[in-house]
């Protein structure tokens, strides 16, 4: 049986139905970093937790990943400069985490820290008539604020789910995140305070 409750008001302008969910490198070779994998059981679940409210609402998923070609035309300049590469197309741990399933979401491949330079992500979004984007993922303080910051620019309101997401340097997670609340007035809600967002709210006993 179920019972309707109230939903929470969304800390953000945009309607649900012009919002989308955009999941950042939630691949295995990030969460092999020694940082990140001693926290993966509980990133892992807080991400769980906000594809299933992604889910009930109807939101379009983005699963945005990072691949490279061996053959050091995808390197970024300071790939070049170790000469290492490393996200190799076909590698195993080029994969999205096991414990997710993210089969039916929107897949966009990428090259850069920044989500939206060299891919499709901005016309996937306008396509989908996307006003806000909840974002989820690593590391904070690169791919994460690089991609949230360029939204911005583009004039999409930006969302960040503070324990959906993590960085290979813990003591910059907090610091990245407060900095662009402050500065951007971005949302930072936790993962439980998100899934209180939303028309589908019910309980389920």
């Amino acid at each position: 049986m179920s019972t309707s409750s109230s939903p929470t008001h969304a800390p953000w302008r945009a309607p649900l139905d012009r919002t989308a969910l955009v999941v950042v490198d939630l691949q295995e070779a990030f969460l092999e970093q020694a940082s990140l994998a001693a926290h993966r059981d509980e990133l892992v679940a807080r991400v769980r937790q906000v594809l299933r409210w992604a889910e009930r609402e109807e939101l379009p998923i983005i699963n945005v990943r990072t691949i490279h070609q061996r053959d050091r035309s995808t390197w970024t300049i300071t790939m070049l400069e170790d000469d290492q590469g490393f996200l190799f197309e076909g590698d195993d741990h080029t994969a999205a985490l096991s414990e997710l399933d993210l089969s039916a979401a929107t897949e966009v491949v990428k090259t850069r820290d920044d989500a939206f330079v060299g891919t499709d992500l901005d016309s996937v979004l306008t396509d989908l008539g996307v006003e806000a984007v909840v974002i989820i993922g690593v590391s904070t303080h690169t791919c994460v604020l690089l991609t949230a910051a360029h939204a911005f620019a583009l004039d999409r309101e930006v969302v960040l789910v503070r324990d959906a997401i993590a960085s290979h340097r813990p003591e910059l997670h907090e610091l990245t995140l407060d900095t662009l609340r402050d500065e951007y007035r971005f949302p930072v809600p936790s993962a439980d305070a998100l899934c209180r967002v939303g028309a589908r709210v019910s309980e389920h006993a």
